[in-house]
């Protein structure tokens, strides 16, 4: 019985629901007003009404009686900016296509993907890895026959360093990367040694996505399997993974070291380090601060107590971030040498990572520009083929490969004489793209190659055509499958046009009309009203010496327009003069003295050793502002006349008839 109850309860209020629904439909196609020729439903007003009148997100809710009037004042304008056909123009064009682009964008990524690719990001970003690597150079478009005998190298060195080779030597011996063996001297550019292949540290976008990926799932100790990046193929060995030190703040002093220096010339100066460390750590900050003066080599920090512009683990040599995470906070390091010489680093602080929070956004911004992006766009584009039901004729696209020659490879590609261009290749949606549509997009993009086959390049092409085809009709059709983009993009078009025509109707008009301006001053004089004032002169004496000196020049009847000149004259130091026109509140001191001719009152600071004398001059009373005075009153209150006069005209021209009935229908939504 219960369950009965409770399913026929249920029932009546998905009926009860259905009927209301049915109900609101009904009203929403209903015409609520008519403004000129156009009318204008209860969902036009309804979706607009709601949008701006959100609950709890206002701050003031707007009545639905005061929104029809705002409602109507809008569309008045808007059919004024159609008649004057603004929306032709080219700047607006431009201006909205530009909005466009913006406001789509959000439509063309894929969520769910995005944010594993920005927690991916975040969790890296907690690490910093230092890593050694093998290249072997193999173009991204290489052959395949070149693709696998460049595998089939970076498989052997691996093999070789997995029974024991020394990865170092290996990379010395067969790195494609130069920077793994030492560069010798030349001209003005001093000798270098090789790093072995040792990269350093590096934490997330330092690297290329793949190399980083590759990094970061290999266990810290191991070599990766062969990893394929724009470069070529690399082996990567991870030699450690730490807690991520940050942005990094230290303070160094550094000895420079010749690169050809002798043994006993490195021995003499690791000497000298030692020395200097064992002094700096016995002493305080004084004691630093004169050995970093003394001592260091580098100019541009010395006389900032030795500090570096802070940097991240990957901008400086690994030698410097091994030590970094050995110290704590104020910790004096050891002496280190480095390919540039020897330096001893005192750790000031370290960023470390924040929380997924705090991180997040500047992680989401650039995860949108990295490559690691495009795996976004593969998921877009095949969510959109998806929604649109794509379709793709692989015999015809075959056919068409077979007959592309090596002129393509040059640059100049013609297709076959054979070749049917009239042949289906695939479409989206209601559109359909032939041989010859894809023709003509090779030749817009063809460029030179050398490293690939006519084949290979031709599948690269279609697969460019086919994503660009595929987002250009997802972007045309957004407006048909995103009621609220449609609604958006109209704000947007109306928005402009709104501008443009109150620009060109009331706010530059009213600037630009002077003698309007003017007319409209003298006709209303009265609005614009000095309160009482005083022509006062207030002196600020900051010094207890000057004070003196300036009663002096005061009782000596100094005029109040020569009194700064004379000052200065007599150099007499700590002293401000300030000579103008006060209403009340515009000056404390000024309030604190009586209004009267000649009135002179001297204020005594508080709070140091300054004194304020305040001299009344003149007193006046309440007269009008002159144009140049209240230009800004005047001008906003012009405008919003000139305003005023406009809508009544576009009333008169667009006469607005409102059907009572319905929009009582309308304010009982909203009771």
């Amino acid at each position: 019985m219960k369950r009965t109850i409770s399913f026929l309860v249920a029932s009546i209020a998905f009926l009860f629901l259905g009927v209301q629904t049915f109900a609101q439909s009904r009203l929403d196609k209903k015409v609520l007003m008519t403004i000129g020729d156009k009318p204008v439903t209860v969902k036009e007003f309804t979706d607009i009404y709601n949008k701006n009148n959100l609950k709890d997100e206002v701050i003031e809710k707007k009545s639905v009686d005061e929104y029809v009037d705002l409602f109507v004042n809008y569309r008045l304008k808007v059919m004024e900016a159609y008649d004057m056909k603004l929306d032709t123009s080219a700047k607006f064009k431009k201006e909205l296509e530009g909005y466009r682009k913006q406001l789509a964008k959000p439509y063309f990524t894929n969520d769910e993907v995005s944010e594993e690719l920005v927690e991916e990001a975040y969790q890296r970003k907690l690490k910093d890895v230092r890593a050694s690597h093998i290249l072997i150079n193999c173009d991204k478009h290489a052959l395949p026959s070149d693709t696998l005998k460049a595998y089939n190298k970076i498989m052997d060195i691996r093999k070789r360093a997995l029974k024991g080779e020394d990865f170092g030597e290996l990379a010395v011996t067969y790195s494609q990367d130069p920077s793994a063996r030492g560069q010798k001297a030349n001209g003005d550019r001093p000798a270098r040694p090789g790093n072995r292949g040792d990269l350093g540290f590096f934490t997330v976008f330092d690297m290329m996505y793949p190399f980083e990926t590759g990094a970061y799932n290999t266990p810290e100790g191991e070599i990766s399997m062969p990893i394929r990046t724009d470069y070529g193929y690399h082996i990567i060995k991870v030699d450690s993974k730490t807690d991520a030190l940050g942005l990094i703040n230290v303070a160094h002093i550094f000895l420079k070291l010749d690169p050809n220096a002798t043994e006993e010339e490195v021995q003499a100066m690791k000497d000298k380090a030692d020395n200097i460390y064992k002094e700096v750590t016995v002493g305080d900050e004084k004691v630093w601060d004169k050995a970093v003066k003394t001592y260091s080599d580098d100019k541009a920090t010395s006389n900032r107590s030795g500090v570096l512009s802070p940097f991240t683990v990957s901008r400086i040599v690994p030698e410097f971030i091994e030590t970094v995470k050995r110290l704590k906070p104020n910790e004096i390091g050891q002496p280190i040498r480095t390919s540039f010489g020897f330096h001893i680093i005192k750790l000031l602080n370290t960023s470390g990572v924040g929380t997924f929070e705090k991180e997040r956004q500047a992680i989401a911004e650039k995860v949108e520009k990295d490559m690691r992006s495009k795996k976004t766009e593969e998921a877009v584009v095949k969510q959109i083929q998806k929604d649109y039901g794509f379709k793709n004729n692989d015999k015809n696209m075959e056919r068409f490969v077979v007959s592309v020659d090596s002129t393509i490879l040059k640059g100049h590609f013609v297709p076959a004489e054979d070749a049917k261009l009239d042949d289906f290749l695939f479409s989206i949606g209601d559109a359909r793209y032939m041989v010859s549509d894809f023709v003509n997009y090779i030749q817009a993009k063809q460029t030179p190659q050398r490293a690939l086959s006519a084949q290979t390049y031709v599948y690269q092409l279609y697969e460019a055509f086919q994503n660009e085809k595929v987002l250009e009709y997802a972007d045309e059709h957004l407006e048909e499958k995103y009621p609220e983009f449609k609604l958006l993009m109209q704000e947007y078009n109306d928005g402009i046009l709104l501008f443009d025509l109150m620009n060109q109707e009331v706010w530059s008009k009213a600037v630009n009309d002077t003698v309007g301006l003017r007319e409209f001053h003298r006709r209303h004089t009265s609005n614009y009203m000095w309160e009482d004032r005083v022509k006062a002169c207030v002196i600020t004496v900051n010094h207890p010496e000057s004070l003196p000196k300036v009663k002096g020049y005061l009782d000596q009847g100094v005029p109040f327009d020569s009194l700064r000149s004379v000052i200065v004259r007599d150099s007499v130091g700590y002293v401000v003069v300030r000579n103008g026109l006060y209403q009340h509140g515009d000056n404390a001191f000024v309030d604190q003295t009586e209004w009267k001719a000649g009135v002179r009152n001297e204020i005594p600071s508080t709070v140091d050793k300054s004194t304020v004398i305040v001299n009344i001059i003149e007193v006046r009373k309440p007269e009008p502002k002159t144009l140049a005075e209240a230009r800004g009153l005047v001008t906003s209150d012009y405008q919003t006349e000139l305003e005023e006069k406009w809508m009544e005209m576009l009333h008169k021209k667009y006469p607005v008839t409102i059907d009572e009935k319905v929009l009582n229908q309308v304010r009982a939504l909203y009771q």
